[in-house]
């Protein structure tokens, strides 16, 4: 059974050690973990020690890498490639989100996280560049044995939230093994609504596996002279409706974030 356990390393005042990181969890009637790097500190700050180093399918976070490998592979220029809907454009067709199955630039895709675009600039890449550059970047378990483009919402191949925020912090340092201006491309991107003093890159993602609903929130907050980077993964079962799931990865996220006075 799964313990929640704060790490806070000496980070944290006594009245923060107090507080009780599995409340947000609760109020929205999910499980789950966050895992948090305080930069400046080189503190960790983990609420399920077991959870923080479990694999799973990153889903649509893995846009985050699929976007650098793009650009490396020579697949897209920039940002502002065009990724063609291969599809019909009759969108009374889609049910679900009409609106995304058009031509749209990888930074839209990237935006409203438009799945079909990276599955076609999947195709282009090759699963072998995927399983050179994911090595280099020492990002997921390296299981790419799923026959589907898109192995990043089913199949073996999995990433744990402790992986999701070191990748991240080499994204940050610039130390992965994609050129500095592929990087840079990146960051603009991943660029959130600026919130005040804060400047937020993330990205969300969410698959289902097992019976379950998986939703994911990662990325990282600057703020003044300190950055703050984290993973959050929520679980449901799919038979439970829930219509907050996906607003709650990043409800619960800053809950967090103000307990411990970063937002």
């Amino acid at each position: 059974m799964n313990i929640y356990l704060i790490v806070l390393l000496l980070l944290l005042s006594p009245s923060a050690l107090a507080q009780d990181f599995r409340t947000p969890f609760k109020d929205c009637n999910l499980t789950g973990s966050i895992t948090i790097y305080d930069y400046r500190h080189k503190k960790w700050i983990i609420s399920d020690q077991t959870d923080d180093r479990r694999p799973t399918l990153p889903a649509s976070t893995f846009k985050i890498i699929n976007l650098l490998i793009a650009l490396e592979t020579g697949v897209i220029t920039d940002e502002h490639t065009l990724v063609k809907w291969p599809g019909s454009t009759d969108t009374t067709l889609y049910g679900y989100r009409p609106d995304i199955y058009k031509d749209l630039s990888v930074k839209e895709a990237f935006e409203v996280s438009a799945g079909w675009a990276f599955i076609e600039l999947a195709k282009k890449i090759g699963r072998e560049k995927y399983k050179h550059y994911l090595t280099l970047a020492k990002y997921g378990n390296g299981n790419l044995a799923e026959n589907g483009e898109d192995f990043w919402n089913f199949g073996p191949f999995g990433i744990s939230p402790h992986n999701q925020v070191l990748f991240l912090i080499e994204v940050f340092e610039g130390k992965t093994p994609f050129s500095k201006r592929n990087v840079e491309i990146l960051k603009k991107v991943m660029i959130n609504p600026q919130m005040g003093t804060y400047t937020l890159r993330a990205k969300t993602g969410w698959t289902r596996v097992d019976g379950l609903d998986l939703g994911w929130w990662v990325g990282y907050i600057e703020q003044g002279k300190n950055t703050f980077f984290f993973a959050t993964r929520v679980t449901k079962p799919r038979s439970v409706l829930n219509p907050d799931f996906g607003t709650c990865r990043k409800r619960i996220t800053k809950a967090v974030l103000q307990q411990l006075g970063i937002l």
